[in-house]
C-alpha cells in the first residue's frame, strides 16, 4: 500500500492506495506535534482500519508548512519504517514548470496540476479551495504557467467577524438568493456567492489569455460549496491531491 500525505496550513489530509484503488482518507488539523504525536496518530488510524505498518510500502508528501515537514518524515521513518518522497519543483514531474522563480510554486499547486493533468489532458484549470484559493493552469504544451492566489472562504469569515462586532457568526453555506433578507443570508450570500464570482472572473481571465477554454476542476474543503452554482467549474475532485501524490511517486520513486 501507498501512504499519501497533504500537509496544508489549516488541515493534513492522509491517503491510503491499494493499487489505484484511494481505500482510506482522513482530514485532521494542521497543528504543531511531536513526530512521536504524529507517529502515534498515524498507527491509530491505520489500526482502526485494519491496516497493518508493514502493509505501507511506500510513501510521498507533499507540504506548505516546513515546520511540519520534518516532523511528519520522521515520523513516517519510525514508526512506519519508510522513508517519504517529499514533493519538490526539482522532481520530474512530466510537468515543466515555466515560472520566473519554480521554487516559489507551492508543492499542493504543482500536485494538484499533475493529477488535473493526468485525467483530464491539457490545457486544464484545477481551483483549489482551502485555506488559500490556489487558481493553476496547465498550458496546451503541458507546462505548469501559473495562476492565481487569494483568501479562502473561512480566513475571509475570520477576518470579517473580527472587524464587525455586531455581525453574527455564520454556516458557510450558499443562502439560495444573492438578496439576503436577513444579516445571516446577506454575509452567507456575500461570501459564498462573492467567491464563487471571484473564482469564475479569474477562469474566465485565464481563458481569454489561453485563447481557449479548458476543463476545469475544483477541489479542496470549499469545493463542492463552489462548484454548485460556478459557471466555469466542470468537474468535482474531493481527492485530487491525493490522486496527484499518487502519480508522481509511481514516476518518481524507481529514481
Amino acid at each position: 500500500m501507498l501512504l499519501v500525505l497533504d500537509i496544508g496550513n489549516t488541515t493534513n489530509v492522509i491517503g491510503l492506495f491499494d493499487g489505484d484503488s484511494l481505500v482510506g482518507h482522513w482530514r485532521f488539523s494542521s497543528i504543531d506535534r511531536t513526530s512521536d504525536e504524529a507517529g502515534l496518530m498515524m498507527l491509530g488510524i491505520l489500526n482502526s482500519n485494519d491496516v497493518t505498518r508493514g502493509s505501507v510500502r511506500g510513501a510521498i508528501l507533499s507540504s506548505v508548512v516546513p515546520r511540519l515537514e520534518e516532523v511528519w518524515r520522521k515520523a513516517l521513518m519510525d514508526y512506519l519504517s519508510v522513508a517519504p518522497l517529499t514533493v519538490t519543483c526539482d522532481m520530474d514531474l512530466g510537468m515543466k514548470i515555466d515560472m520566473d522563480n519554480p521554487r516559489e510554486v507551492g508543492a499542493d499547486r504543482l500536485v494538484n496540476s499533475v493529477a488535473a493533468m493526468s485525467k483530464y489532458g491539457r490545457p486544464v484549470i484545477s481551483v483549489d479551495l482551502g485555506t488559500a484559493i490556489n487558481i493553476d493552469v496547465v498550458s496546451a504544451e503541458g507546462s505548469y504557467i501559473g495562476g492565481a492566489l487569494a483568501p479562502g472562504l473561512e480566513v475571509s469569515m475570520q477576518t470579517l467577524f473580527s472587524k464587525a462586532a455586531k455581525l453574527p457568526q455564520v454556516a458557510l453555506a450558499a443562502p439560495g438568493k444573492a438578496i439576503g433578507k436577513n444579516t445571516m443570508h446577506a454575509v452567507q450570500s456575500g461570501i459564498v456567492y462573492g467567491y464563487i464570482g471571484l473564482v469564475d472572473s479569474l477562469v474566465e481571465r485565464a481563458f481569454r489569455e489561453l485563447g481557449t477554454r479548458t476543463p476545469v476542476i475544483a477541489t479542496g474543503g470549499h469545493a463542492e460549496i463552489l462548484a454548485a452554482d460556478s459557471t466555469t467549474v466542470t468537474n468535482l475532485e474531493p481527492w485530487l491531491t491525493l490522486e496527484g501524490l499518487k502519480i508522481i511517486y509511481r514516476r518518481c520513486a524507481k529514481e
